[in-house]
């Protein structure tokens, strides 16, 4: 009796201490299978945290170079605020192009706001990003990846290509994710009026009239 007395208890603790390892395998495994699937669940932002993504995007991408006119002063230059990304300034006045020092293929030139550019493919303005009618208004996210995907206008496919100095080889590799970020941010600012011409060819470029 006695011996039976301990092994049965040797059993039921044996079965205790093993239930209680097996409890707490469980409760780890739930755990980690919870982490993990969290880990793989995209993080679901708000539409203000998507356009300031975009916002930083845009500028971390270097848009304001060529797109937002700029100020001088005496401090040096700065981005124009009260025009941002709208594009080469409509009626600005372009440096007179002199043909004993232009040679395409040679140089490329850009105007005091790197709005304009001359170069061996012609003349090219940056175009108003602004949610305007001179602008994107009327522009969808899956025309802006387009665009940005094939170098095309518009994403058409037999379009004029996008000219240089625009680095769309640098976008074009992106996720939707984030080109649909940068469009909701260009879709949340100030809409400006400012027309920018089409891009001009070698010819054209030297005889225009400034």
């Amino acid at each position: 009796m006695k011996c039976s007395f301990r092994i049965s208890r040797r059993i039921n603790k044996w079965s205790y201490s093993t239930m209680k390892m097996m409890y707490i395998v469980l409760i780890l495994a739930i755990v980690a299978g919870c982490v993990q699937k969290n880990e793989n669940q995209p993080v679901q932002l708000s539409e203000e945290q998507v356009i300031a993504r975009g916002k930083q995007l845009v500028s971390l991408g270097a848009c304001h170079d060529c797109h937002t006119p700029k100020i001088f002063d005496e401090t040096g230059m700065h981005l124009d605020e009260s025009r941002l990304l709208s594009g080469h300034p409509n009626g600005s006045k372009l440096p007179v192009i002199d043909e004993r020092v232009f040679q395409p293929g040679h140089w490329t030139y850009f105007n005091e706001h790197f709005t304009a550019a001359v170069g061996m493919w012609g003349m090219t303005m940056s175009k108003n990003l602004t949610p305007h009618e001179t602008g994107l208004k009327g522009w969808t996210p899956e025309v802006f990846i387009a665009t940005m995907r094939s170098g095309k206008h518009m994403g058409i496919e037999h379009g004029r290509p996008i000219m240089p100095p625009m680095p769309w080889e640098n976008l074009r590799d992106l996720p939707d994710e984030d080109l649909i970020t940068i469009f909701k941010y260009l879709q949340s600012i100030k809409p400006i009026d400012n027309y920018v011409p089409e891009p001009m060819n070698p010819a054209q470029a030297m005889t225009f009239k400034y």
